[in-house]
């Protein structure tokens, strides 16, 4: 116990804090001093409030450090520093919020040129945001008096911690009436339409990225907070410019202004993308969107859609003719042209569009054959993963998409009546595909990355042939296909398909002959069904007293208290006793045994179809035996008796001889008590009733 020993250490801090020369860096260099401050030692902080130190604080984590300093030891102070300005104590937060010439030295850090020092960059950032969450009335005050500020950010936006600057302003202000004034403010500062600006491709690339993931995680945590907010909140300000047709239109003027570059189409469209989703990314909202078959439209603002069709042809070059990139070693061999990162944001694109179900952008992706395009590019590069399901994603969205009598599916059809499948002949990209695997597999050769994916894809063809929303127009298209291409897709989907898919929804574990447990769950009987009496039995005969043994055979002592106040409750088990068996495979004894289990235990073979070898019958070698109406008894008091009570079979082999009487008393428990047990020598008499006789048993050995 520390309290007793008094093992507890003393901290090192209070020590130095009683020189009257000590200074910040000794502080510092203390392994404890973040632990001490965040413990609310009075001290400590009363010395850290001082303005020197707060001072020193604030330019450790604004000022570069000298470049003499050994690298690994170089923003140590810093690092702290700003651990101990973020550390969530209250007088330090009052003292920085509160003191306008601490924030001026904080704010003069992003008046630097750029590029700004990274670490040094997220400690500002760290700061200013805790500032913003603590004392979010006077940090907002103070920055809304500096014209410049959201400049200056965007400036270093190539920074990552710039941008978690701007996310802590839009996120982490309260109240709401507080959080509403400053989307205000950043929307007369036009924070959208700069940032969409810098994704252009005149822009570095690192500023376009930042600024693309500052607006889709805007445009999300703008939604989050408009599903959260009451009904008579005012509208979010900056989410309502992001999904305006005129802010869209912009950003794809500037994603296709001038020489096309992969960052600014990549970054351009993952804001698109953003705009267009409905639910969170990431894993399980993909997961969610597969579950359902993509069969889900769902409604999107239509001044987004409007502002994206006119570019749809820009988007169908870039699968044509995407920007160049070298060729580059994969497992598989060189690739000479790489899919590229532009073309499969494209093909991300397209299949969202086509999960909003609005005709008119359907109709347009038919005009333009851009489901070809991707089909093609789907069967060229055989091993992209991420191209082969976002074109799966096209395809069911198509087949799943509702139609009518008064407008054909928008997926099937396009403006001159031409059908989709007649025009992509997808029918017969798939028997080609397929045959072409085959013949490189019989050669040696590897599967094809995207034959797992196709396989679903034929799946899809299948299944809406045979019901779904369009299954009048497939099986229409099927018809017209010619004779030739007919009996071969016929010929698939009944042998090899069919063949594909049981193999891969073969078992691996074969569960024939598995049933469940709770079949014996109703059971209540100790001796539950004929092949625990059989296995005991057979544990009895190898003379083991196994652990299966005890649990048939046994009972607690607590059924011989005599306070028990269950005492006449069904005698259902044998008392577990420790005794040595002694049995000779050679002895009389033995002869005996197994001559009694003959007579009990017969061949199949020997017994006739009308007798019932396992029904209960009464055997009795006893010298004395009473049989009553409502109880069967047994006495055993020779070598070899065995005698079946309750399914029960008893059997005495020699050894230190004792007598034993058992009775059944499971009709009427409350009338009957248990038989005594007499040891020999003992001048007990056997009583019909009574309680068991122990005092003259010595220990049982094991």
């Amino acid at each position: 116990m520390f309290w007793k020993f008094d093992l507890h250490t003393t901290s090192h801090i209070d020590q130095l804090l009683d020189k009257e020369d000590v200074t910040l860096r000794e502080l510092m260099e203390e392994d404890d001093v973040l632990q001490e401050c965040k413990a609310q030692n009075r001290r400590l902080l009363f010395f850290l409030s001082q303005d020197h130190c707060m001072q020193e604080l604030v330019n450790l984590i604004t000022t570069e450090p000298p470049t003499d300093i050994e690298e690994r030891s170089r923003f140590k102070f810093p690092n702290i520093a700003c651990e101990l300005l973020t550390s969530d104590v209250a007088i330090i937060n009052d003292k920085l919020g509160g003191d306008e010439s601490l924030l001026e030295v904080l704010y003069h850090f992003l008046e630097q040129d750029p590029p700004l020092n990274p670490l040094l960059a997220s400690f500002f950032s760290k700061t200013i945001g805790n500032l913003i969450a603590r004392k979010t009335e006077q940090v907002i005050s103070f920055l809304k008096k500096k014209e410049g500020f959201i400049s200056l950010v965007l400036k270093h936006i190539d920074a990552s911690a710039m941008m978690d600057l701007l996310l802590r302003l839009i996120s982490c202000v309260e109240p709401a009436s507080l959080r509403q004034e400053v989307l205000l403010w950043l929307n007369e500062e036009r924070l959208v339409q700069r940032l969409s600006e810098l994704i252009h491709t005149g822009k570095d690339e690192e500023r376009q990225s930042n600024a693309s993931q500052t607006l889709c995680d805007i445009i999300r945590l703008s939604r989050d907070q408009a599903n959260q907010m009451q009904e008579n909140m005012e509208a979010d300000p900056l989410l309502a410019v992001l999904e305006s047709q005129e802010s869209v239109a912009g950003l794809l003027k500037n994603m296709f202004e001038g020489k096309r570059s992969e960052a600014s189409i990549v970054n351009g469209t993952q804001v698109l993308l953003t705009l267009l989703e409905i639910r969170r990314s990431g894993l399980e909202g993909l997961m969610d969107l597969y579950s359902q078959g993509y069969e889900r439209s769902y409604t999107v603002n239509s001044s987004i859609l409007n502002a994206i069709e006119p570019h749809l042809k820009d988007f169908q070059q870039l699968l044509l003719d995407p920007p160049k990139k070298s060729a580059i070693l994969t497992t598989v061999g060189i690739l000479e042209q790489p899919l590229g990162n532009a073309r499969l944001h494209v093909a991300r694109l397209v299949a969202a569009l086509l999960q909003t179900s609005d005709p008119s952008i359907c109709q347009e992706l038919c005009n333009l054959s851009t489901i070809d395009a991707l089909l093609d590019l789907f069967f060229k590069y055989s091993w992209n993963n991420f191209l082969h399901f976002q074109v799966e994603i096209c395809v069911s969205a198509i087949l799943n998409h509702p139609t009518s009598e008064e407008q054909p599916s928008s997926g099937l059809q396009n403006l001159d009546g031409n059908p989709l499948f007649q025009k992509c002949m997808l029918v017969q990209k798939i028997l080609d595909a397929w045959e072409e695997n085959d013949k490189i597999q019989a050669e040696g050769g590897t599967r094809r990355g995207n034959m797992g994916h196709l396989t679903r894809i034929a799946n899809m063809v299948v299944h809406n042939l045979e019901k779904g929303p369009v299954q009048a127009q497939i099986a229409d298209l099927i018809k017209e296909l010619p004779e030739d291409c007919r009996g071969r897709w016929e010929s698939f989907v009944e042998e090899t398909l069919r063949e594909t898919n049981r193999r891969n929804t073969v078992e691996l574990v074969s569960t024939h002959n598995m049933h469940s447990s709770s079949e014996d769950d109703d059971i209540e009987s100790p001796f539950p069904n004929d092949l625990s009496l059989q296995q005991a039995f057979s544990d009895y005969q190898i003379q083991q007293m196994t652990a299966n043994f005890v649990d048939q055979f046994g009972f607690n002592d607590e059924e011989f208290s005599e306070h028990d106040e269950n005492i006449n409750a069904t005698f259902d088990r044998i008392a577990e006793i420790n005794f040595n068996l002694d049995a000779d495979d050679n002895s009389a004894n033995a002869a005996a045994f197994e001559a009694c289990c003959k007579e009990r235990i017969q061949q199949f073979d020997d017994v006739e179809e009308e007798e019932d070898i396992w029904e209960e019958k009464e055997m009795n070698y006893a010298t004395q035996s009473k049989s009553r109406t409502r109880e069967r008894s047994c006495s055993i008091n020779k070598p070899g008796q065995m005698h079946v009570v309750s399914n029960v079979i008893i059997v005495w082999i020699p050894g230190p001889g004792w007598t034993a009487n058992f009775r059944d008393c499971r009709e009427n428990a409350g009338s009957q008590t248990l038989a005594g047990w007499v040891a020999p020598g003992s001048d007990a008499q056997m009583q019909e009733t009574g309680w068991a006789n122990f005092t003259q048993f010595g220990p049982f050995s094991g």
